[in-house]
């Protein structure tokens, strides 16, 4: 397999879509053949690269032999070279401590530590402090001259280290008598040795400024200080340093949680796990919200949902289904709350009677989730409540439902109008969540039976009402975040209903086929992992929990 090229290999491939729309690397057609022209600008601009980096190189290397020549103790300190971090040496890294694991209890003992050199000061020839980061937690190491252990040219070293340089130190662990402000862990480390791994370049952007919380920018503002505040763009345009912030760190600490109980609740249920293609014939919602490609001579599309596949995996007899994975919608949508690529967390059962057995599901998935949230990730939270404030969310032990009709007669009596027989906006989504919130005490809550015109075709009609639908959204903090209903599992009604949509039924052949050998009456919802996180968080924008978002302006880095 050959490996993926750096992004400035890549910067004359079309951003059109997904690596252009003319194929599926964007290889095809002269949409993607580079002129002759532009082929020699990138040659250039690739060898100005070249001794840009020969030129670092070269700096770096004298960095390292900055260390007087005669110092007896140059060997405790310096820039690492290549050849000793190519795998030379096989030893066991119970060796290391992490930053995290620094405690009174190895108070005079020698340790091996490993990170980001957060923050250097010199105080005079003979001391220097430095505060190393590890996966969050923080540790100040002090580089105090003494005979024999540690000279001034290893102090001057120290000192000038640049920030957000990776670092090796050893030393010994000793615990002060004032309690430590600047980092996490209430010891430091008296440096013997100090090996840089790799030196950071100047940063566009500090992880300091980066990490500010919009109240201490204006309580600064107030006192007549400035303080320099990281836009969204810049942030993203950095992701990188952007990601090394407490609140980052502790937004994608909670993400995974989230990801991993969702598949551990499911499995404890009786589900399994499955990958369905993400490169499909037609659209698997309808509309015109995909990104088309050619696919060997063949129009196809990005998946918008494992929607159909999970029903055929259901035909195929599976019974309980789930799936984690990317979801792509080709929406001009430039809100906080929509991406062109997400996380989609699927799911998708058998049925006996009613809808009713999916929504249990839901009910009993989140609560379990909150509740393990809630238990367990203390320290994530509060790392992002010191730059995002948010209150915990309001949740029942058995989550509240109401149907669509209870719930636009609830905006009624609020003196809001909205179409009984339409979806409900974002404003009318927002002003139900906060009725509810003062209603019931809840901000987690099931609205159901919606009417059958704003669903996708393979929603089923209700039995007594053929205009409402056996369907469900579920909404966090007046905001929506899951979309489920019972499927149609009849071949002959799944094609009139794809018809009135509009919707070419040979692009979907292959699916309707499936049910013609017997299917069993089924359900299924689907949620983005990135939502769930932004309101649970209470975040204003998606953004700050994707990783490397992807919008309708961004397709980089």
């Amino acid at each position: 397999m050959s490996e993926p090229q750096p992004a400035s290999e890549l910067s004359h491939e079309p951003e059109n879509g997904v690596n252009g729309v003319n194929g599926v690397n964007g290889e095809n057609g002269d949409a993607a053949s580079v002129s002759k022209k532009a082929a020699k600008k990138e040659a250039a601009k690739q060898e100005k690269l070249r001794r840009r980096q020969e030129q670092e190189a070269a700096a770096t290397a004298a960095r390292a032999q900055t260390a007087d020549s005669e110092d007896p103790l140059a060997e405790n300190y310096g820039d690492l070279p290549l050849f000793q971090l190519q795998s030379m040496r096989i030893a066991d890294v119970k060796d290391w401590t992490e930053v995290g694991a620094l405690t009174e209890a190895l108070k005079d003992k020698k340790v091996q530590i490993r990170g980001r050199a957060q923050t250097i000061r010199a105080v005079g020839k003979n001391m220097a402090f430095i505060v190393v980061r590890e996966k969050g937690f923080t540790v100040q190491c002090v580089a105090t001259v003494q005979p024999e252990i540690v000279s001034r040219q290893m102090v001057k070293y120290v000192a000038g280290l640049s920030r957000e340089s990776i670092i090796d130190i050893e030393g010994t662990v000793s615990v002060p008598g004032t309690p430590i402000i600047s980092a996490s862990q209430q010891v430091e480390v008296q440096v013997r040795k100090v090996y840089c791994i790799s030196r950071a370049a100047v940063l566009p952007i500090n992880v300091e400024d980066a990490a500010r919380s919009d109240a201490e920018i204006e309580r600064a503002n107030q006192a007549g200080e400035q303080m320099v505040r990281v836009n969204q763009d810049t942030r993203l345009n950095y992701r990188v340093l952007d990601l090394r912030t407490p609140a980052n760190q502790g937004i994608f600490r909670i993400q995974s949680r989230v990801g991993t109980i969702f598949r551990e609740f499911l499995l404890s249920q009786g589900f399994f796990e499955i990958h369905s293609p993400k490169l499909i014939a037609g659209s698997s919602e309808g509309g015109a919200s995909v990104f088309k490609l050619d696919y060997k001579g063949q129009p196809a599309c990005l998946a918008q949902s494992p929607q159909l596949h999970k029903q055929m995996s259901i035909c195929g007899d599976f019974g309980r289904i789930f799936e984690i994975g990317p979801v792509f919608r080709a929406e001009d949508s430039y809100t906080h709350r929509h991406l062109c690529e997400f996380t989609g967390l699927d799911v998708e059962m058998e049925i006996k009677w009613s809808y009713f057995e999916v929504m249990d599901v839901v009910d009993k998935l989140f609560v379990t989730m909150f509740n393990y949230l809630n238990q367990n990730c203390e320290k994530e939270f509060d790392a992002v409540r010191r730059q995002y404030p948010f209150e915990p969310l309001k949740y029942l032990p058995e989550t509240l439902r109401l149907t669509f009709a209870e719930g636009v007669q609830m905006l009624k009596d609020a003196g809001v109008e909205v179409d009984p027989m339409g979806d409900l906006n974002t404003e009318a989504e927002r002003k139900l969540g906060q009725l509810v919130l003062e209603k019931y005490n809840t901000e987690f809550y099931i609205l159901h039976r919606y009417p059958l015109a704003v669903r996708p075709f393979y929603t089923m009609p209700c039995h007594d009402n053929k205009e409402y639908s056996n369907s469900f959204d579920v909404f966090i903090r007046g905001e929506e975040i899951i979309s489920g209903a019972q499927r149609v599992h009849v071949p002959d009604f799944l094609v009139e209903r794809a018809e009135a949509r509009g919707i070419d039924v040979k692009t979907i052949s292959t699916y309707i086929d499936s049910f013609r050998y017997g299917a069993p009456p089924h359900g299924g919802f689907g949620v983005g992992l990135e939502r769930v996180v932004m309101l649970f968080c209470g975040l204003n924008n998606i953004r700050k929990t994707s990783l490397f978002p992807r919008d309708p302006l961004r397709l980089a880095p």
